[in-house]
């Protein structure tokens, strides 16, 4: 082929392609939801089964402890009637909350804390105790005592020589939120007519 013929042909290619529609934008690429709907095509949606009730869960027949507010309504919560074995008159009062150490009482029996406020309970009767020691225990806590007294007596002076206030005492501190043990105290802090209280640290949060 001569050169006059390769020049033709050069031009005729460059007309064609000046003349040729231009090439179409790639398609763009599915989205998330357009590829979810092809991968689930011809499936059905599972019919979910009916909601199951549970039955309500009966309530213990046990007394349980409430949070110290100082109202009435817990001071009333305090009752006279909480399942536990009668003391003796020479038995020495014990308690340690479960989920405390072991060596709680130990300390607590020696000394290790010191009390820092008093309940005297003498010439008391049963429903004045019972409100004193309700607002002593939210006090101390609100001011954030850790170990308290409260002198109960030793019965000396009631009519069968029992220490009545001594037993119910015990019943109201074990429903106290806030008692985490309690010992009889050393004979020089009462002996078997006082108590020594370990309470709880109270956390204060900003509003």
């Amino acid at each position: 082929m001569d050169s006059q013929n390769r020049r033709r042909l050069k031009q005729l290619k460059k007309q064609l392609q000046a003349t040729a529609p231009a090439a179409p934008p790639p398609p763009a690429a599915p989205s998330d939801h357009e590829l979810f709907l092809r991968a689930t095509a011809g499936t059905r949606p599972l019919r979910l089964p009916g909601q199951h009730h549970h039955p309500a869960t009966p309530p213990s027949p046990w007394p349980q402890a409430r949070a110290s507010t100082g109202d009435a309504s817990t001071v009333d919560a305090m009752s006279d009637f909480w399942p536990w074995d009668e003391l003796s008159a020479g038995e020495e009062l014990l308690y340690l909350r479960p989920g405390q150490r072991l060596d709680t009482l130990r300390k607590l029996r020696r000394g290790h804390w010191l009390a820092q406020a008093e309940l005297d309970l003498h010439g008391s009767d049963s429903d004045s105790a019972r409100r004193q020691v309700g607002e002593f225990l939210h006090a101390a806590q609100t001011a954030r005592l850790r170990c308290v007294r409260i002198i109960h007596g030793k019965g000396l002076s009631s009519r069968n020589k029992e220490p009545v206030l001594k037993h119910k005492l015990r019943n109201w501190l074990v429903q106290r939120d806030e008692v985490l043990a309690f010992s009889q105290a050393r004979p020089a802090d009462g002996g078997s007519g006082a108590v020594l209280i370990l309470l709880k640290n109270r956390r204060f949060t900003l509003a």
